[in-house]
């Protein structure tokens, strides 16, 4: 859910509301979607109400969800489309852009900008839609907003629940991911399976746990195809399809992935600071709609890599590189 953080000004004197400093302040919310949105609110750390008095100091909290929109509009958003025929459009989805409307993302998605490319009209939403995934067309399976790369979406009925099915049994289908990663692993290559559980102390994290039955299978396949003092160049193909799973397995594994602001090791101060989530969907294969052949499709390695790639081949003149068996 969003969340607004701030200060009091020192230049507030006495005792103020709550809602009516927060209406007051630049980028603050008008006191109506305080009251229709507001799920939390706390004054230095404690539960407070909108009625609340603040003053000078006083660091406050605001945790809402946003209000559902009354449907989904075709935006004119560029689209970098790898393959398209009459059921499906193949996409190197751009770093930043959420994959389908969600709470707090209502605009700016894949969804939006496909609705417009094949000529859409907006979707209405209510109740029933939100449950059943009318809001989210063509969509058989997702990248995680900060995630890069080939994605395949479905243009009719037909398509969606051809494309679905492969993705729900894993059969006739492989996702192949690169990743700059922290660390360096033990082996060239190897075999992730754990559980994957949501994380109690932060309900937008999971973790990767073995010896129970409760959460998710999830299973990595990894390559480390070369090493840079303390970084790994990263091949993974996904053997299951759970939230966050490459990011969580490569926690697990002690190589967080460079650039990950959930996961990964701080990089203040270091030559990457600025560097973002260095994972991207490299290669999809899959058979489309009516065929027996395998297409595959490839998503071109992004800017933000080769810049980052070519700033370990200049600290680490040559690198370490194995030569493990084939993903």
């Amino acid at each position: 859910m969003p969340s607004f953080k701030l200060t009091v000004s020192e230049t507030v004197s006495g005792k103020t509301r709550l809602d009516k400093y927060i209406a007051s302040v630049p980028d603050g919310m008008n006191r109506s979607k305080l009251k229709s949105g507001i799920k939390q609110i706390l004054v230095n750390g404690k539960a407070a109400k909108l009625s609340s008095k603040v003053g000078a100091g006083d660091a406050l909290e605001l945790i809402w969800e946003d209000s559902v929109p009354e449907d989904i509009s075709p935006e004119a958003i560029p689209l970098d489309i790898l393959y398209e025929d009459e059921n499906v459009t193949v996409v190197n989805k751009k770093q930043g852009m959420v994959t389908h409307p969600a709470n707090g993302n209502w605009s700016g998605t894949l969804v939006n900008a496909l609705l417009y490319h094949w000529g859409k009209a907006s979707l209405s939403i209510d109740s029933q839609t939100l449950q059943d995934a009318r809001h989210r067309p063509g969509i058989v399976h997702r990248l995680d907003k900060d995630t890069s790369g080939v994605i395949i979406t479905a243009r009719n009925r037909d398509a969606e629940e051809w494309l679905s099915r492969q993705f729900l049994t894993r059969s006739h289908l492989a996702k192949i991911y690169i990743a700059i990663v922290t660390g360096r692993p033990k082996c060239s290559s190897g075999v992730i399976e754990t559980q994957i559980v949501r994380d109690s102390g932060d309900r937008k994290r999971f973790k990767a746990v073995t010896g129970t039955t409760a959460g998710k299978y999830a299973c990595t396949r990894y390559q480390c195809i070369a090493q840079y003092g303390d970084y790994s160049l990263m091949v993974l193909r996904l053997k299951t399809g759970r939230t966050h799973q490459i990011r969580v397995h490569m926690k697990y594994l002690g190589c967080p992935i460079l650039g990950d602001p959930i996961y990964g090791r701080k990089t203040a101060g270091t030559v990457f600071a600025e560097a973002t989530l260095m994972l991207h969907a490299f290669i999809l294969k899959i058979r489309l709609p009516g065929e027996a052949v395998h297409h595959t499709f490839k998503a071109p390695v992004p800017a933000r890599f080769r810049k980052v790639m070519r700033t370990l081949h200049k600290m680490y003149k040559k690198a370490d590189r194995f030569t493990g068996g084939s993903l």
